[in-house]
């Protein structure tokens, strides 16, 4: 492999277009710490094989499975500085010119809100970018698998913040793009500050078509009538729309500032809740809902109302009535609390060295292992097993309010019930719809078994739906997230697949613990 690049200049250090509440005395550090960050360079794929012990699994820190091979790796180079080192499928970049000169476009950024891109390796047919390691876990975990305690008001205005700097800096020095912005791509550094991953500032593919997500968190633009795209090449959504995947469907600096609303309402709620519920909510006036009950007297009317009023401006319909990341800057700015309290002190981390990779002992379960490979056979044996033991007690009718019109949705359900054991899933889904149709009861499993039935029929986008239903009703159930999985898979959303996946097998390890 050759030297690529010329050798660049030194980077200066980068400031803030608009200063964020820090400790007195914190700019010269900052100002130390980004001056220390190495410049841009070439590795070679014998010193990435040495950092990561010969790609191990004991160094993975991110996977997507056989069908979504991105994978992160931990790493320590040969000066013990710890790294994140990405893998990208062999088809992603054919071309690595290309792919060089996109890496060492982002490898010239370099500020304290972004995870810092050193270096990228391009031998034969591999791909890999190298960047800085956050040894304190994703704004995704911290906020909706959390097991201290949850994430406090003060912290996650912050995070709103540096967030919505990050971004305002990159659009200013040429990348105005960020590819899936969410909470899985903010990332807290050892002294717990949130900083957003410069992966998501470099493209997926060659070809720039990586906007991709769960199709209810879509920016709404990429979304298109049937009349309008008839015979375009288009995928169906589960609310009758459809979803352009052409030229349109690449990002833009207005959905990306969707996407951000999106953040924000994770931080808000505690939950990963579709943008479309929770507008409905917020043009209900019903805030309270939205709101995440652990922050309960943390906040001030005017506090929650402003931020609700900003994620609800971010998720206009129309990409021109958003905001831009400079006047999000603006609003925060203005909402922050607790500015000389750091933000370690807020998180429940450790401040100490990463430990030494050790190997897992946790083995998979049999719904996510037949979920990763999508074996429909077994996922149904073990949702005919499962019965109804993981539905809520609630949901149990009185005396007072047995009828006729109760017996008969029972006795649908049990239909369905006798059908979906014999595999005549067709009827399954009639006998179920009949049941979920009554109203009187929710019931999470009904929702899991028609999703599997629809999947079986292969009927991807109800299928899909009916799992993000059952998330709905049971917002920590795993099998509503291994379906979703499942249906996300086949409809190619390799990415988002593995992230319901990963969230499935931590809420069921929480679950195990309990």
């Amino acid at each position: 492999m050759g030297c690529f690049f010329s050798q660049p200049e030194a980077p200066g250090v980068a400031e803030a277009d608009t200063k964020p509440p820090e400790r007195p005395n914190s700019e010269n550090t900052r100002r130390n710490e980004l001056e220390a960050v190495p410049v841009f360079r070439e590795f070679t794929l014998q010193q990435l094989r040495a950092a990561t012990n010969g790609f191990s699994n004991d160094f993975i820190v991110s996977e997507g499975g056989d069908r979504a091979p991105n994978m992160v790796f931990k790493g320590r180079l040969e000066n013990n500085r710890w790294v994140a080192v990405k893998r990208f499928p062999k088809a992603a970049w054919p071309d690595s010119r290309q792919f060089a000169e996109e890496a060492w476009g982002v490898g010239q950024v370099r500020f304290n809100r972004v995870v810092n891109l050193l270096g990228c390796c391009f031998e034969g047919d591999e791909r890999y970018l190298v960047a800085e390691y956050m040894p304190n876990e994703t704004l995704a975990k911290h906020l909706f698998h959390w097991e201290q305690r949850p994430v406090e008001w003060a912290m996650r205005l912050r995070a709103a913040l540096f967030i919505a700097q990050a971004l305002e800096y990159c659009g200013n020095h040429g990348h105005p793009l960020y590819h899936d912005l969410n909470a899985y791509r903010v990332l807290f550094d050892q002294d717990g500050n949130p900083r957003l991953s410069c992966f998501g500032l470099m493209k997926n593919s060659w070809d720039g078509k990586s906007y991709s997500t769960n199709l209810a968190y879509t920016p709404p633009e990429y979304m298109r009538t049937e009349f309008e795209m008839k015979g375009l090449g288009i995928l169906r959504d589960f609310h009758g729309l459809e979803l352009w995947q052409g030229e349109e469907s690449r990002v833009t600096a207005e959905s990306v500032i969707f996407s951000f609303g999106t953040v924000l309402l994770d931080l808000l709620s505690g939950k990963h809740i579709p943008p479309s519920h929770a507008l409905d909510l917020i043009k209900g006036k019903n805030m309270l809902s939205l709101m995440d009950s652990h922050l309960e007297g943390q906040y001030s009317s005017d506090e929650g109302t402003e931020l609700v009023s900003l994620a609800s401006r971010c998720l206009q319909y129309d990409p021109r009535e958003r905001p831009n990341a400079r006047a999000l800057v603006a609003a925060l700015a203005l909402l922050q609390k607790k500015n000389d309290v750091p933000s370690h002190a807020m998180l429940p981390i450790r401040r100490e060295p990463s430990p030494e990779p050790v190997q897992s002992v946790t083995r998979a379960s049999p719904l996510k292992e037949a979920c990763s490979r999508m074996d429909l056979t077994a996922i149904h044996g073990i949702l005919v097993k499962m019965h109804y033991k993981d539905d809520e007690g609630d949901n149990e009718l009185s005396f007072q309010v047995w009828t006729k019109q109760m017996q008969d949705m029972l006795n649908a359900r049990k239909k369905g019930d006798v059908a979906f054991r014999e595999k005549d899933f067709v009827s399954a889904i009639d006998f179920y719809s009949s049941f979920i149709a009554a109203g009187a009861m929710v019931s999470p499993t009904v929702f899991a078994r028609r999703s599997l039935s629809y999947l079986m029929i292969d009927q991807l986008d109800p299928a899909l739906r009916d799992a993000m239903q059952a998330q709905y009703v049971s917002p920590e159930w795993p099998t509503a997230f291994y379906l979703q999985s499942v249906a996300l898979a086949k409809l190619h959303m390799e990415r988002e697949a593995a992230d319901m996946l990963d969230e499935g097998a931590t809420l069921e390890s929480k679950k195990q613990r309990i």
